[in-house]
């Protein structure tokens, strides 16, 4: 079978699940003839996993319909459109909210990093929320700012994230984290490594490729990667340099810093799990990724395997799986 990810005309009967959504999340895609899959699932499934913009883009754009029904590219592509909207306008008000900040240190991470730097376009990678990084101090500080922009601490149960701080202005989530790596050191570390994201203002920083590509494996780790698919495009895309673009995640990884932080941070299962998680997803990538594989014991290989890899990679997959507590003491090192 040709490789979906290939440039130019390719044609190819792609009825599974998994070959559906490896040839609709390429930033490259094939043509594809693609009337017998099952679409009423993998349209529910891409539309939960954030997934919707990028596929409806490479249909309607790129595999010229793929022989989906009317219906299907009807639904992705409003969502496309409305993804396009959406991200403006969190993106717009958050650079509003804060570009008269001056002289703090405050990373945005995963999607509102991501989505004009990894993404050819930034319809393609859906802001749900924007998160934040600073220093532990600056917890309070900082909240206290954004309760001036209209931003107000969310009620219990509003919004489901992980962070130290979570506010909302009725739109936006911001979820601010006081630490990432859980060790003191290495957090001030990370700040201090942090780069200028100019375009939100001057106080507003993004992790470099290495970093950011741990921070995020960390934060996915700790919720037993029960996350949408779309972030596992976002670590496709900063594993393999992020070829489409030209920005500054696009390099080859630096394997050996990277897996000298990962035992740094004592997190080497979770980055195991994630690159196979890569790997698993998205063979072609498989030489690319491989040499950012920690060395871990084979039965704790097999078994993150079989509890998390696999479950996680299932295409289609609609409910959550078993033993997500234990799961994340296990990929953190807890």
């Amino acid at each position: 079978m040709a490789n979906a990810g290939q440039r130019g005309h390719i044609d190819l009967v792609a009825t599974s699940l998994d070959e559906l959504f490896r040839t609709l999340t390429s930033f490259t895609p094939g043509r594809i003839t693609a009337r017998s899959a099952d679409w009423e699932t993998f349209v529910d499934w891409s539309i939960g996993n954030g997934l919707a913009p990028l596929i409806a883009y490479n249909l309607e754009y790129r595999c010229a319909g793929a022989g989906a029904p009317e219906w299907a590219r009807d639904r992705l592509l409003s969502i496309y459109q409305g993804s396009a909207n959406d991200n403006v306008m969190k993106l717009v008000n958050f650079k509003r909210s804060l570009s008269s900040l001056e002289g703090r240190t405050i990373v945005v991470l995963s999607g509102a990093s991501y989505a004009e730097s990894v993404y050819p376009h930034v319809a393609f990678r859906p802001v749900m929320d924007i998160s934040m990084f600073v220093a532990a101090k600056e917890i309070a500080p900082l909240s206290a700012y954004l309760r001036k922009a209209e931003f107000k601490p969310a009620a219990e149960g509003e919004i489901v994230l992980q962070a130290d701080e979570i506010l909302s202005d009725g739109r936006t989530a911001l979820a601010l984290h006081g630490s990432l790596v859980g060790q003191p050191e290495e957090d001030a570390a990370l700040l201090k490594r942090a780069v200028p994201l100019k375009v939100y203002g001057p106080s507003i920083y993004r992790f470099e490729l290495e970093d950011a590509i741990l921070t995020d494996v960390l934060l996915m780790a700790r919720v037993g990667f029960a996350v949408p698919m779309i972030q596992l495009i976002d670590l496709r895309e900063l594993m393999t340099g992020s070829t489409s673009m030209g920005g500054i995640y696009s390099r080859p990884v630096n394997a050996a810093l990277l897996l000298e932080r990962a035992a740094q941070w004592k997190c080497e299962r979770a980055l195991w799990a994630a690159v196979e998680m890569v790997k698993t997803l998205f063979p072609e990538h498989e030489k690319t990724v491989t040499p950012l594989l920690p060395d871990i014991g084979l039965p704790t290989r097999e078994l993150i395997s079989r509890l998390v890899v696999k479950p996680v990679t299932t295409v289609g997959r609609m409910t959550g799986f078993m033993g997500e507590d234990s799961l994340r003491q296990l990929l953190t090192g807890g």
